[in-house]
């Protein structure tokens, strides 16, 4: 079985909630819907393999390079690099 990310809310409020996720290598989410909008914040450069209902792909994200995405995405985000992985999501209430 795989391992887990690891998650660290760092702020939930009536606004936002602030999350920073860490993957170790070879380490995953787990499947997930996200049930707000959200902005993906990477805090080191590297790939990520990102599995969906339809397909999965690799993105290569860059350190400070924000992305966001709508409620509803559903996902399992997985890093397969040989070192951690580190990026903050904010989601949006």
């Amino acid at each position: 079985m795989p391992q887990s990310a690891q998650s660290t809310v760092q702020i939930d409020d009536e606004r936002f909630r602030v999350t920073e996720w860490r993957f170790p290598p070879g380490s995953e989410t787990g499947w997930h819907r996200h049930e707000m909008d959200y902005v993906v914040v990477p805090m080191t450069t590297g790939e990520l393999l990102l599995q969906t209902p339809d397909d999965e792909s690799t993105s290569r994200l860059t350190a400070g390079q924000s992305y966001t995405r709508r409620a509803g995405s559903e996902h399992n985000v997985i890093n397969p690099g040989e070192h951690e992985f580190v990026f903050v999501e904010i989601e949006v209430r």
